[in-house]
């Protein structure tokens, strides 16, 4: 999607509301195992202040993944807020937090996807506490106690015989 920005940039104080859903994901990002259950919504405003648009918004993010402990099927919705300064010229050229507009059209649809992908946790858990899986039977801890959990680790048992004496 393209912003048309020539009033927002030409109107100081022009707020300039948008919302869209992303398009599908770019082949650059095939092999970021984003496991999107729908494509992203995207929805904000650009604000004119002294000259510069401030793109301020929100990425809503559905999920559909399994749990990275215990396996289990869950569909978080991560909401990613978007922060961005667009600028019509640059005088350093490496300034990485100004976002140059060319033509007074910009499409923020890259740019929210490396938000996306920035913002993924590194771990999709079914909840904080999630114990996972018994290393030794497979059970889901979430679940119940196994009896494998009761033996311990088979290293420390000299240190438990001790502490049973």
């Amino acid at each position: 999607m393209f912003l048309e920005l020539e009033s927002v940039f030409n109107t100081p104080g022009l707020e300039l509301p948008f919302a869209y859903a992303l398009p599908e994901q770019p082949a650059e990002l095939e092999g970021a195992g984003l496991p999107l259950a729908e494509r992203p919504l995207v929805e904000g405003i650009l604000r004119n202040r002294a000259g510069v648009v401030e793109l301020h918004g929100t990425a809503r993010v559905a999920l559909a993944a399994a749990c990275d402990r215990c396996a289990a099927p869950i569909a978080p919705v991560l909401l990613i807020p978007l922060e961005h300064t667009l600028v019509l010229s640059l005088n350093d050229a490496a300034n990485d937090a100004l976002i140059l507009v060319e033509q007074y059209r910009y499409s923020p649809d890259a740019l929210v996807w490396e938000d996306v992908v920035l913002a993924m946790p590194p771990k999709l858990l079914c909840r904080p506490d999630c114990l996972g899986l018994c290393s030794v039977c497979g059970q889901n801890r979430n679940e119940g106690i196994c009896a494998c959990a009761n033996q311990g680790d088979p290293r420390m048992a000299a240190l438990r015989q001790l502490l049973a004496d």
